[in-house]
């Protein structure tokens, strides 16, 4: 590792990161023994089951909810599905179908063994492989042939609620200089353990996360990207009750960039710890073969709590969120780890303090693409105020060499941005990292100045409270609030009745299929 500007004791950091090893590892050794309602649903998915029964249930749901009602969750549906296969001669596709219509009970069937049902689904579970696979090799191809914007990518979202509209608008914002383009999910809709069917035109404050949407948007991108020569990333969310359910339908539809974060599911939308943290191990799994990036959720910490008094805690869940990631089998390159530009803009030397930030955080993890999120918290009314404030937090990315630079809006505090606003988004961003593109190789930072200062007491207090949690784990420190001052219980929150253990002949073949193995063609 090089020499840090900062300087930083890198045998800090490395004991920063082997305590956040160890608090992951205690998650993962709950993380292995369970399964959920999310993770099934999602290996209907990858067996080929999709579409909505007659009064618009996604089949996922239907075959899931029907094994659950029946008490025989507890080794998973693949091998029901495996031995229907082989009783009934049809896909799992049709087999979801006749369960909709109430014409087959896959629990009733004769058994026809493990092996042979597992052998059955073979075919169907190769499909989906070389799926996510070409999707993969599709992106490849298409940066080494017409290329990509530079670092830091120029990130902006679109958020009409009609995926038609929000195609104008991201095809608008590609011809202006965007590199990711991130539609909005709708209001809410983290909290519906189902995920809708079809292409969507109504939603509130976003565009509903379905798979047809993926598609269209997908193949709109990609027209863009050909006409301007330079690859579209399409972003979306899979956090929520249904994270790998929306990550192997963003892999099955070829999307590079996913919002993928338990912590932010479980402080900001109640979600049950336990619940999301299996579904998020699945996620990050698929989320790996497939090549997307993740981003997570730490910048939303400092929108609930003080971003000078608990910079440190953002460190802290990078440095957990890196290790569960690891644990995922996701290389560094694809963890998009996130933090924000949010302190007041009235405090004394806050650029200082911000810039000491963005700089450590580039050395901690100097592989990861880091996701940069932009001022909100003290965004008003007044916009020439908050072009300003975007204008300091693009100085900061290039100083710092940021990866995903998610571009502030100057009415974002007002209204969801018009296409105009968006231009000048990027058009400040380019003119700012074209004038300042080399800053961070020419300056150095005062030796014991504010700024190591600031630099180094933040990485102390970020390890103070790993070497807490390491004795508490987890869990206990989400129900004491120790991010984002938001207390979880345990045992609290939506979704824990879609928890459960796993039995002794548990099947899921795509963990061992996928996990570390997204380079491999």
């Amino acid at each position: 590792m090089e020499k840090s500007k900062l300087g930083l004791d890198f045998k800090k950091v490395a004991h920063a990161k082997d305590l956040a090893k160890t608090i992951s590892d205690q998650v993962q050794s709950f993380v292995d023994c369970y399964s959920t309602v999310a993770c099934e649903r999602t290996l209907c998915r990858l067996v080929g089951i999709d579409g909505v029964d007659a009064n618009g249930v996604p089949l996922p749901n239907v075959v899931v909810d029907f094994v659950k009602d029946k008490g025989m969750l507890s080794n998973g549906v693949l091998l029901l599905l495996g031995n229907a296969v082989l009783h009934t001669g049809c896909t799992p596709c049709q087999i979801a179908e006749q369960m909709a219509e109430g014409r087959l009970d896959i629990t009733a069937l004769p058994q026809h063994g493990l092996d042979k049902a597992k052998e059955a689904l073979t075919p169907f579970i190769n499909s989906s492989i070389e799926k996510i696979k070409a999707n993969r090799q599709r992106r490849e191809n298409y940066i080494a042939t017409i290329g990509e914007g530079s670092r830091p990518y120029l990130y902006v979202i679109v958020a009409t609620g009609n995926i038609y509209e929000d195609v104008v608008q991201a095809q608008a914002a590609a011809r202006q200089g965007a590199d990711i383009i991130a539609v909005i999910r709708t209001t809410g809709q983290s909290l519906l353990d189902y995920v809708p069917y079809g292409a969507t035109t109504e939603g509130f404050g976003g565009t509903f996360a379905t798979q047809e949407n993926f598609r269209i948007m997908r193949k709109a991108l990609d027209e863009v990207g050909e006409e301007v020569g330079r690859y579209i990333r399409l972003c979306n969310y899979c956090s929520g009750l249904c994270m790998p359910e929306i990550a192997v339908m963003g892999a099955l539809e070829g999307l590079d960039v996913m919002l993928n974060d338990a912590l932010y599911g479980i402080l900001f939308r109640d979600i049950n710890m336990q619940r999301t943290l299996v579904d998020q191990f699945f996620s990050r799994v698929i989320n790996g073969f497939a090549g997307v990036i993740i981003n997570t959720g730490e910048d939303n910490y400092l929108t609930t709590a003080d971003a000078y008094e608990q910079a440190h805690t953002v460190l802290a869940s990078d440095l957990i969120n890196e290790q569960l990631a690891f644990a995922a089998g996701l290389p560094e390159e694809q963890m998009g780890l996130g933090h924000a530009f949010e302190m007041t803009p009235d405090l004394e030397n806050g650029f200082l303090y911000e810039l000491a930030q963005a700089q450590m955080i580039r050395e901690i993890f100097p592989n990861a693409p880091l996701k940069y999120m932009p001022p909100t918290k003290f965004m008003t009314g007044n916009i020439f105020r908050g072009h300003i404030q975007d204008a300091l937090f693009n100085e900061i990315a290039i100083w710092t060499g940021q990866g995903l630079q998610l571009l502030g809006m100057m009415t974002e505090a007002i209204h969801t941005p018009f296409m105009s606003d968006r231009y000048l988004s990027i058009e400040n961003a380019k003119y700012i990292f074209n004038n300042m593109k080399n800053i961070g190789d020419d300056l150095e930072f005062k030796k014991d100045g504010i700024m190591q200062t600031r630099a180094k007491q933040v990485l102390d207090n970020a390890i103070e409270l790993l070497e807490k949690m390491t004795e508490e784990g987890l869990f206990t420190a989400l129900e004491k609030g120790i991010f984002a001052d938001v207390k979880r219980p345990r045992n609290g929150g939506k979704g824990l009745d879609g928890v459960f253990e796993k039995g002794e002949h548990y099947y899921n073949p795509f963990i061992e299929l996928m996990k570390g193995k997204g380079g491999q063609r």
